[in-house]
This record gives structure tokens, C-alpha cells and sequence, in this order.
């Protein structure tokens, strides 16, 4: 399934929940949204209804009420976008090459040692 990246409010309601310990209900998220900007609370709950819906957000009944989570964490998220994007650029490799030429050395250095885990753990 192909992960599109998030609109601008959906990003912003997706960092808050990131940030968060455990689930949030709209109201919650509406009061760290609205330290920044001014939002109605059925556009946060409208927002987050429709990352249900994408496979974003979870959610649980509790009390009277909806808690939203994320469904995967930013890194799975990010993880997920880059496999998108490698699965639609046709010559993969040159994708890589050009990618791993604009990083600095210690973003060459972080790459190289998640590559070796992910071999340890494949052959583990």
C-alpha cells in the first residue's frame, strides 16, 4: 500500500501525536494545535477521522469519546515514504548514488551502520 505524505494540517495533527506519550482525543490535540494557530475543533476532528481512514491514526472509545494514536511511528512513517519513492524511480541505484552524494559524512556514517544492523538482523 502506497503511504502519500500529509497535507500541512494533517502533518501538524501527526507531530502532536507523535510528541505524545499515549493516545489524545481532539481536544487535546485541538489545545497544543491552537498554541501556534487558530482551529475549530470539528476541523481537528475532521482531520483525524480522515487519517483513520488513510491508516495513520487508530482509535479507541473511551468514555464518551475518540483517542487517537498513530498507527506507526515518524521513522516507520518516513521509512515508509522512502520506499515509495525508491519503488517509483525507475533506476534505483543512480536514485541512491545521488542521494548518498548530497549527504554529509556523518549522515554517510549513520547510513553505513544501519545498513550493517539491517544485515545483522537479517542473518541473525
Amino acid at each position: 500500500m502506497a503511504v502519500r505524505p500529509f497535507g500541512e494540517l494533517e502533518a501538524a495533527v501527526m507531530e502532536v501525536l507523535w510528541r505524545r506519550e499515549g493516545p489524545a482525543t481532539v481536544r487535546e490535540v485541538l489545545e497544543e494545535l491552537n498554541t501556534t494557530r487558530s482551529l475549530a475543533y470539528t476541523t481537528v476532528m475532521t482531520v483525524c477521522s480522515n487519517l483513520v481512514g488513510k491508516g495513520a491514526l487508530q482509535r479507541e472509545m473511551a468514555g464518551r469519546g475518540w483517542r487517537y494514536s498513530p498507527t506507526r511511528t515518524r521513522a516507520e512513517h518516513s521509512a515508509a515514504l522512502l520506499r515509495d519513492v525508491l519503488g517509483a524511480a525507475g533506476d534505483r541505484d543512480e536514485v541512491l548514488m545521488h542521494f548518498v552524494a548530497d549527504l554529509d559524512p556523518d549522515a554517510v556514517a549513520s547510513l553505513h551502520s544501519a545498513v550493517e544492523a539491517a544485515r545483522r538482523a537479517k542473518n541473525a
